[in-house]
């Protein structure tokens, strides 16, 4: 990682008059503190801690706006921040600056079930917004399993378990309110169902990381909850039966709500982490959104798929709490595959490919992990092409990280290949700028590098990641 030992080398001192200055702004909530600094200086990622220099706590738009404008006089690096879920290094101070954090800003503006839309500020997370509207008869579907904010999943064009059915945060995201590099205030878009007005400066920030503006609020599409849902298991003797059932059942058009891989690994991790008694071997999780017709009709035509690729033990989950307790495992599975190897650090990927590949490369990449004799699961929302893999490495040995490493690089170069992305959903970050290259090219690159620079000609926003700032 070569980029991070360059990066960290232009580290630009924090002056003391901006201290001051955000000290009479923000008052106590400015902190300079090692706890303070070492809570905001780390992610879910592999990556050793990188530490702000301090930490403000915003709790308006125009706040964040003011704290940019200094930060940007002083040419002082910016680090957003909302729960510190992300897994690719996104809210590491890699050259160090001034951490802010949104999790304060977390009032749902207005909802408008009439519209099915809702306007959140950024620190509200998915579980609280689905809290507040559960009176309306309304959801909002994105579940990317940590209890994410809003702001962050925007940032990271974050999607989840239910993407099959309802997109990812690219598809759902309305209007943002962004603070750019220079401390102004725009709106992107509107609440209307669609435009053709001028660029679509929404999509330019969706996924953007950190690294054009600070997104503040947002507006979301929100979605009727079903009149019934249903959930079902199934083992299968191979993974390639379980891969190839859903690829089959999305090709018949099946319209699941959700679709899980878990491998024999995984498995074995929830059943120990949640105290399950599911059978060791790798298995599907579906849900069925829709009428009570339609979801028994749904769940035949899977059932019958599944049996023709030699499942077993297809149960179903009716009750709601069985249906949680499931999912509830299942979004628990990065904790439980960590207790594989005691003392490990997890070195966590994903990758997509177009739906007809997907079992031709979770195949091969399964075969890496266990020619390099890692210790890993591989999981999936399989229902998208997408899946992850987590392999536990002994953080002290160089020999050790360097095979997950490879078996990473592999993947991701077999993705490309297969006309696929070295991300589905964790974002760049730190940890995949190079395979960014390697899937865009140098011209695509470069369009990118010139969005950044005119954007953000200082490069105080969240600098070093997604892509180098020189060529």
């Amino acid at each position: 990682m070569n980029h991070i030992v360059d990066a960290q080398k232009l580290k630009r001192p924090v002056p003391q008059a901006l201290l001051d200055e955000l000290k009479a702004l923000f008052g106590d909530r400015l902190s300079t503190s090692m706890a303070m600094r070492e809570h905001h200086g780390r992610d879910e990622s592999s990556y050793d801690p990188m530490l702000p220099d301090a930490v403000v706590f915003a709790h308006t738009t125009e706040e964040v706006a003011a704290f940019v404008k200094l930060c940007s006089r002083f040419e002082t690096p910016i680090i957003p921040y909302g729960t510190g879920t992300s897994l690719e290094g996104h809210v590491l101070a890699l050259q160090g600056g001034i951490t802010v954090d949104l999790s304060q800003m977390n009032r749902v503006l207005a909802v408008n079930p009439e519209d099915l839309t809702a306007t959140v500020q950024a620190g509200v997370t998915r579980k609280q917004l689905n809290q507040e509207i559960k009176d309306t008869g309304l959801f909002f579907p994105i579940d990317p399993g940590a209890d994410a904010s809003l702001g962050g999943m925007a940032s990271t064009r974050a999607s989840g378990t239910n993407a099959v059915r309802y997109g990812t945060m690219k598809e759902n995201t309305l209007t943002l309110t962004v603070v750019t590099a220079d401390g102004n205030i725009i709106k992107t878009g509107t609440r209307a169902k669609k435009s053709s007005a001028g660029y679509d400066l929404t999509r330019v920030y969706v996924g953007s990381e950190g690294t054009l503006g600070i997104i503040t609020e947002v507006t979301v599409r929100l979605y009727p909850q079903p009149e019934a849902i249903s959930a079902a298991i199934c083992s299968f003797p191979s993974v390639a039966d379980a891969v190839n059932t859903v690829i089959q059942t999305i090709q018949v058009g099946v319209p699941l709500a959700r679709v899980e891989l878990l491998d024999e690994n995984g498995v074995k991790a929830l059943n120990a982490h949640d105290k399950l008694t599911l059978p060791v071997n790798p298995l599907l999780l579906f849900e069925f959104h829709g009428s009570e017709n339609g979801v028994k009709e749904q769940a035949e035509v899977v059932q019958e798929i599944a049996n023709d690729n030699n499942a077993t033990g297809f149960e179903w989950a009716t009750r709601p709490e069985d249906r949680t307790r499931l999912w509830t495992a299942r979004h628990n599975a990065y904790f439980a595959l960590l207790q594989l190897r005691p003392g490990a650090r997890a070195i966590s990927t994903d990758c997509c490919v177009p739906i007809s590949r997907l079992a031709e490369c979770v195949l091969e990449t399964k075969a890496d992990c266990e020619a390099q004799g890692l210790i890993h699961a591989i999981i999936g929302h399989v229902g998208d092409g997408n899946f992850h893999v987590q392999m536990m490495v002994d953080p002290n040995d160089p020999a050790d990280v360097a095979k997950a490493e490879g078996v990473n690089e592999r993947m991701v170069a077999r993705a490309i290949s297969m006309d696929g992305t070295c991300t589905g959903e964790h974002g760049v970050g730190l940890h995949k700028m190079d395979f960014l290259v390697q899937e865009h090219g140098d011209g695509a690159i470069a369009v990118m590098r010139a969005i950044k620079h005119a954007l953000d000609p200082k490069n105080i926003m969240n600098p070093g990641k997604i892509l180098r700032w020189e060529q």
